[in-house]
């Protein structure tokens, strides 16, 4: 019987002095560790944080419950679902057999192409990291069958598919040091070296996060707001206690006589559309001869917990477009608004046609969404149990914590943006590289208690807006009321804002929509430079019907950035110029330089 040839190379013999480091810096991970337990448990004695833990356990245990019923509730229905998970085990078992008697096996289960947990060769060629490796795999596509087979409501199908899903993902092999080879094989190499350091690193981030763990995604030291990011020359020209206006410099001798408000999600900050030079969306726009103003939305507290939806349309673009109308003397204003931003630009638009206000030419919404109906996996958050009790914690402080919107973001993909931070931080003991996004991603904001609750409770709970049942300001809206041009842009792989759910956006709108749909996610799908030529855009001449696999089959793709699409687009609606103007129109003074201050308020 011929055994596989081991392919990791045979760990050298142990001297006396890598027993003695090891075991030091086992007493150093000790250490270490009551250090994290300690800050993880004083704000929690000071009473100055309140666990929600129970309630997100209680909410998982329930939903997965009501599956759980379903399959025993027939007990022919359970036998099936017990011996469906056995035959897999026997398979493999039958396999592993034949693989250590030497035989050439398929194996019984694989991970997706772009699943990157189990890269290391030593996951395939170890037979024990390999049975490991197809058993996990067994358990999680059975778990994930068992709840889509299951005859439940749609809602509490989804909430168990999540909760699943982030289960799976938590116990994967991977994410422990004796189950993962590669973390096994440094662990000794460096006679745990790398867990001493990873627990410190685990000390330094639940102390970042005030008592809740912030897992660094990226070097938080290399990077600062207005030194290394947001750095287009501009002037805040105007603010109020929701936010600061930008205006930006004009790089051309003419610019397009109708100038561009761009209004951002206040979930998080703007100048993810002005990351670095290279990458920056509104230097672009600058340098195409726009005339950009931009919203910089205000990091919340207790202070606007009153704010709501109204607050935000009247303080924010309505305030913005009286603002750019008496700088430029041009009433007309192109619009964009990105995910959140978009949503409210839409709502605006809506209360602009109510009141039979023209002044926006044109609307391009970024990832956005005005139909909630495929909202993705947000959803799960969103039953009149869980906006209850977010309710009642928002109560005590006017606003909710950036770190929960924060987790909720990343757990929509947890595999990406949790777990394999998780194990280079603090298993590994690696600081992870330096990343734009990914700080930006982590400078998260707080959500003001008014403006949270309704914006949840009437998009994502009830869908009022495309039901023509919202109401702002004592107006009720009706999208079909917007007859203006819109450009309404998904991207392919969002998990926030799917591009099913922005497609069928499209068809409440009354004028002409131009759907198109970028390569990539929410994020590098819209922040993608021409000068990058990364990923790829699709647009299609048939209206679009809310039909996402339709619309793909009869559109065009185009390789490269979908900006320079737009501005054609933009530019068709009105080519008119003018000589560039100054900042302020001599009728408002700056206040400070771009980005302000309010965008470097951080929680």
């Amino acid at each position: 019987m011929r055994m596989d040839k081991p392919t990791t190379s045979e760990p050298a013999k142990l001297t006396a002095a890598d027993v003695e480091t090891f075991a030091a810096n086992i007493a150093r991970l000790v250490e270490e560790s009551g250090k994290a337990l300690a800050a993880y448990m004083k704000p929690r004695e000071e009473g100055a944080i309140k666990s929600s833990i129970a309630e997100d356990v209680t909410d998982v245990v329930k939903t997965i419950g009501h599956v759980a019923e379903y399959w025993m509730s027939d007990p022919q229905r359970a036998v099936e679902l017990q011996a469906n998970l056995g035959r897999a085990y026997l398979d493999l078992w039958a396999s592993t057999v034949k693989r250590m008697a030497g035989e050439t096996t398929e194996p019984v289960a694989t991970p997706e192409p772009n699943d990157k947990r189990f890269a290391d060769p030593e996951w395939s060629s170890n037979q024990f990291f390999d049975f490991l490796k197809q058993a996990y795999l067994l358990t999680a596509q059975w778990a994930v069958k068992l709840v889509k087979d299951a005859e439940v409501d749609n809602h509490t199908r989804q909430k168990a598919e999540f909760y699943v899903k982030q289960i799976a993902n938590a116990i994967a092999p991977s994410n422990f040091v004796l189950t993962n080879p590669e973390l096994l094989r440094e662990t000794l190499s460096t006679n745990a070296e790398n867990l001493v350091r990873g627990m410190h690193m685990l000390t330094e981030d639940i102390k970042a996060g005030h008592g809740n763990l912030k897992i660094r995604q990226t070097d938080p030291k290399m990077f600062s707001v207005g030194k290394n990011l947001a750095l287009t020359p501009g002037k805040v020209i105007f603010q109020n206690d929701l936010m600061q206006l930008i205006q930006y410099e004009a790089t051309t001798k003419d610019v397009l006589k109708t100038p561009l408000l761009i209004v951002p999600p206040w979930i998080n900050k703007f100048y993810i559309l002005d990351l670095t030079p290279e990458k920056s969306f509104i230097k672009w726009c600058v340098d195409q001869g726009i005339t950009v103003f931009v919203i910089s939305w205000v990091n919340p507290d207790a202070r606007q917990a009153t704010k709501g939806f109204s607050e935000y349309m009247i303080e924010g673009p309505l305030a913005a477009l009286d603002v750019i109308e008496q700088i430029t003397g041009e009433r007309k204003i192109h619009t964009i608004g990105y995910c959140v931003g978009g949503t409210l630009l839409a709502i605006t638009l809506a209360y602009l046609a109510a009141k039979q206000d023209d002044r926006a030419m044109s609307a391009t919404m970024f990832a956005a969404q005005v139909d909630f109906k495929y909202a993705g996996d947000l959803l799960v958050f969103v039953d009149e149990e869980r906006i209850k009790a977010l309710e009642d914690h928002m109560k005590e402080q006017g606003y909710l914590e950036a770190s929960r919107m924060a987790t909720a973001f990343n757990m929509l993909r947890s595999n990406d943006l949790i777990w394999p931070y998780v194990v280079n931080n603090y298993l590994r003991g690696k600081k992870p590289f330096p990343f734009d996004i990914l700080y930006w991603n982590s400078d998260a904001t707080r959500m003001p208690a008014a403006n949270h609750s309704f914006y949840l409770r009437n998009c994502y709970l009830d869908n009022k807006l495309t039901k023509g049942e919202m109401e702002i300001n004592g107006v009720t809206l009706d999208l079909g009321k917007v007859t203006i041009p819109i450009y309404n842009l998904a991207t392919r792989e969002d998990h926030i804002a799917p591009a099913k759910s922005v497609l069928e956006g499209s068809k409440y709108f009354g004028g002409p929509v131009k759907f198109v749909m970028a390569g990539s996610g929410h994020i590098a799908g819209v922040i993608n430079s021409p000068a990058k030529q990364k990923y790829q855009y699709w647009t299609a001449n048939s209206a679009p019907n809310g039909d996402l696999n339709a619309w793909i089959g009869k559109a065009q793709q185009h390789a490269g950035s979908w900006w320079p699409d737009w501005l054609n687009w933009l530019k068709a609606l009105d080519p008119t110029t003018v000589p560039a103007r100054d900042i302020g129109g001599g009728k408002f003074k700056p206040i400070e330089d771009a980005p302000g201050s309010y965008v470097k308020v951080r929680d």
